[in-house]
């Protein structure tokens, strides 16, 4: 079992926990209990929501709201699992209109606390590592992503299908709800034609939403459920705002983007 340490840091800068937004109503509730799992973590730290589209309080919104209370210095953390648009363009750009000193971390992924998240996701839905290597033989899991054409996304999706294959012991192919090849059902029908009937969709999602919901559908067997309030999560958003905080700001004195 993996061990998450508690630091007891400063309460300044805030951290901002950046999220997409989504239609579902259960995506917001995930995301408010996930930033009270981080509050109970790191107790005197200013912890935010702002989101990029759908929700509220949007990030521009949740940034003028710390200028006008006078907080000064924030970290945004993507609340976002690969490179992509939103993490180059999208957020940077609400950054840099901000007033407080802002700067941003790197998303979520890959990490190994993603892959102690999903395993443990897979674990509840019912996966069990095989036996005995004809088991293994037979077995395979999807990944399933909600996809970008961003081709970083896709380097950083592979990543973490590579890391989750090594905990796991068998084949992982990433998938993709939207954007990207291939769809789940493809990835399904691509481990069938090697042999292997044993598959499991793990949910690479933050959150509840349409396209979490549409990968399981099309799962076989096994699906797990979204990463949402997994305490590596917490951890994890914890992690990059401290890394954030080490690196020195290449961008601008008031904006950086952590790799």
């Amino acid at each position: 079992m993996t061990a998450y340490p508690l630091n007891d840091h400063d309460t300044r800068p805030a951290l901002v926990v950046v999220a997409h937004g989504s239609r579902d109503p259960r995506a917001l509730s995930t995301v408010r209990r996930l930033l009270d799992r981080v509050r109970a973590l790191r107790p005197g730290l200013p912890v935010h929501l702002g989101h990029i589209e759908l929700n509220a309080p949007l990030l521009p919104d949740t940034l003028a709201e710390l200028d006008v209370h006078g907080t000064g210095a924030a970290v945004l953390v993507p609340l976002l699992l690969s490179r992509g648009y939103h993490v180059k363009r999208d957020i940077p750009e609400m950054a840099a209109g901000a007033r407080p000193h802002t700067r941003v971390a790197a998303p979520l992924g890959p990490h190994p606390l993603l892959v102690d998240a999903l395993h443990a996701r897979l674990t509840e839905a019912g996966w069990r590592t095989p036996a005995d290597e004809a088991a293994r033989r037979a077995s395979g899991v999807v990944l399933a992503a909600a996809g970008s054409r961003d081709p970083e996304s896709r380097t950083d999706t592979n990543r973490t299908a590579r890391l989750l294959a090594d905990r796991l012991g068998v084949p992982v192919i990433p998938a993709y709800a939207s954007a990207a090849a291939p769809t789940v059902p493809d990835a399904v029908r691509a481990l069938a034609a090697r042999g292997r009937h044993r598959v499991a969709v793990a949910s690479y999602f933050t959150a509840p939403g349409r396209f979490a919901t549409e990968c399981a559908a099309a799962a076989p067997g096994i699906a797990s459920a979204p990463l949402g309030t997994h305490p590596a999560m917490a951890h994890l958003l914890l992690h990059r705002y401290d890394q954030a905080l080490r690196t020195p700001s290449t961008a601008s004195p008031e904006l950086a983007s952590v790799g």
